[in-house]
C-alpha cells in the first residue's frame, strides 16, 4: 500500500507541474498573439466552466472502467497539447481556447477518477495522509511550475511549454497502469439508473458529506469573492508595489504546503466535519488578518487562509470518499467538485463588483459569510469517524440509524 501511496503522490506532482506552468503561459501566449488582456482572461474561464458539469462527466466513471479511462483521458489531454505546435499567430489564437477548455474536461474525469479509484489501491488508515500529502504535492507545484513555465516560455517558445506539458499526462497515465488495485475493486461498470441527480441525492442526502462539502464550498467561494478586495488592500490600502501580490502567493502557498502535511492526522484523531469546520473558521481568521493596516499582518492572513483552504477542501474529500457507495463514487465526487468549485464562476465578479464599496468591506463579509457556515455546522450533529462501512453500500446491510461512517476504503482526490 505504501508503493500505491507513493505513486499517488508522483501523480499528483506531475500533474501539478504540467497544468500549472501550462495555464500561466496559455494566458501569456494569448495576450503576446492579440494584446488583448480580456482574451487572456479568458483563457482560465475555459479551465473552470467545465466543472460545471461534473455531475454529467462524473456519470462515464461509473459506466466504464475507470483505470483504462483515468488513462485514456491523460493520454487524450498529451494529444491534445500537442495540437499547440500548430499555433503560429494570431490566427490559431483558437486553439489554446480549445486546449484549455480539454484541460478542464480532464480535471473533472480525472480528479473523479481519482476519488473512484483510490478505495481499491490504499488500505483506510491511509486516507488522510495520502489525501494532505497530495494536497502539499499540488501545492508546491503551484510555487515552481507557474516559474519554471514562463521562464522556458522566455527561453523557447509557447511550443516548448505545450511539448513539456504534454509529457507529464503521459508520465501520469504510465503510473496509474502500473498501480495495484489489490483490495475489493470498485472500478466495474455498473448498470444502476440514475443521472446527475442520483450524485446530487447522494451527496447531499446525508449530513455526513453534506456539511463538509458545503463548508468548502464556502470557503473556496469566498477565496473568489475576495480575490478583487486583497489587491485594493495592497495597492490601494498599504500603498505597495503589485509585486507584494507575489509574497502574498507564496506566503499563502506556503501555508497550503504545512496545512497539506498535519491535515490527515487531524482528519484521524478529529473526523472530516470537525476539520472541516476548523479550516473554515481559519480562512475567516485570514480575511480578518488581511484587514489590518499593517503588511505583516497580511503576509501572516496569507499563511492562515493557506493552511484553512486545504483543511477544508480535504476534508470534504476525505468525507465523499467514506460516505458513499463504491458504484456511485464517479458521479457523486464529480457533483462534489461541481459543489465546491462552481461557485467561483460567480463569487469572482461578484467581488470585483463589491470592492467598489472599499477594499475591506469585502474580506469582512467574507469572514462574517464563514464564521456563520462554521456556527451552523456545530448546531448539526454528525457521525463523524472514518472506520466502518460505507453508507449505502449494496455489499453491507444498512442500518436504521441513518449515515455512518463509511467502510473506511480510502479514496483521494485532487485539490486542484
Amino acid at each position: 500500500m505504501r508503493r500505491n501511496a507513493g505513486l499517488f503522490v508522483a501523480i499528483s506532482v506531475l500533474s501539478g507541474f504540467g497544468s500549472s506552468a501550462m495555464s500561466l503561459v496559455a494566458g501569456i501566449w494569448i495576450l503576446d498573439l492579440t494584446g488583448s488582456t480580456s482574451l487572456a482572461a479568458l483563457a482560465g474561464l475555459c479551465v473552470y466552466a467545465p466543472v460545471l458539469a461534473g455531475p454529467w462527466l462524473g456519470g462515464l466513471l461509473d459506466r466504464a472502467h475507470r483505470r483504462p479511462l483515468v488513462i485514456a483521458v491523460n493520454l487524450m489531454l498529451a494529444a491534445a497539447l500537442l495540437a499547440l505546435l500548430a499555433v503560429r499567430g494570431p490566427v490559431q489564437t483558437w486553439l489554446i481556447f480549445a486546449v484549455s477548455c480539454a484541460y478542464g474536461v480532464s480535471y473533472v474525469l480525472i480528479d473523479a477518477g481519482e476519488t473512484a479509484l483510490l478505495p481499491s489501491a490504499l488500505a483506510p488508515t491511509e486516507l488522510g495522509d495520502v489525501n494532505g500529502w497530495r494536497s502539499s504535492a499540488q501545492e508546491g507545484m503551484k510555487l515552481v511550475a507557474p516559474l519554471a513555465g514562463a521562464g522556458l516560455y522566455a527561453w523557447r517558445g509557447g511550443h516548448a511549454v505545450a511539448v513539456l506539458s504534454a509529457a507529464t499526462p503521459v508520465l501520469v497515465a504510465i503510473l496509474y497502469a502500473v498501480l495495484r488495485l489489490n483490495r475489493t475493486p470498485p472500478d466495474q461498470p455498473t448498470e444502476r439508473a440514475g443521472g446527475p441527480r442520483t450524485g446530487l441525492v447522494v451527496l447531499f442526502g446525508q449530513r455526513a458529506t453534506r456539511l463538509p462539502v458545503v463548508l468548502a464550498a464556502v470557503s473556496i467561494a469566498m477565496s473568489g469573492f475576495t480575490t478583487a478586495g486583497v489587491y485594493a488592500i495592497v495597492v490601494t490600502e498599504l500603498r505597495l508595489p503589485t509585486t507584494f501580490l507575489g509574497v502574498l502567493a507564496s506566503a499563502q502557498g506556503a501555508g497550503s504546503v504545512l496545512g497539506g502535511l498535519i491535515v490527515g492526522r487531524l482528519i484521524a484523531a478529529r473526523g472530516p466535519v470537525a476539520v472541516g469546520v476548523a479550516g473554515t473558521a481559519l480562512f475567516a481568521i485570514g480575511c480578518l488578518a488581511r484587514c489590518l493596516p499593517w503588511w505583516p499582518a497580511t503576509v501572516v492572513g496569507a499563511v492562515v487562509i493557506g493552511v484553512g483552504l486545504p483543511w477544508a477542501l480535504v476534508a470534504a474529500v476525505t468525507a465523499v470518499q467514506t460516505h458513499t457507495p463504491s458504484a456511485l463514487l464517479g458521479r457523486v465526487s464529480a457533483t462534489a467538485n461541481t459543489a465546491m468549485f462552481g461557485p467561483l464562476v460567480v463569487a469572482i465578479p461578484l467581488g470585483s463588483a463589491a470592492v467598489h464599496l472599499g477594499a475591506r468591506p469585502p474580506l469582512i463579509a467574507a469572514a462574517a459569510i464563514c464564521l456563520t457556515a462554521v456556527v451552523a455546522a456545530g448546531f448539526t450533529r454528525v457521525p463523524d469517524g472514518l472506520p466502518g462501512r460505507r453508507v449505502g453500500d449494496p455489499r453491507r446491510p444498512r442500518s436504521g440509524r441513518g449515515c455512518r461512517p463509511g467502510r473506511g476504503r480510502p479514496t483521494t482526490a485532487r485539490g486542484r
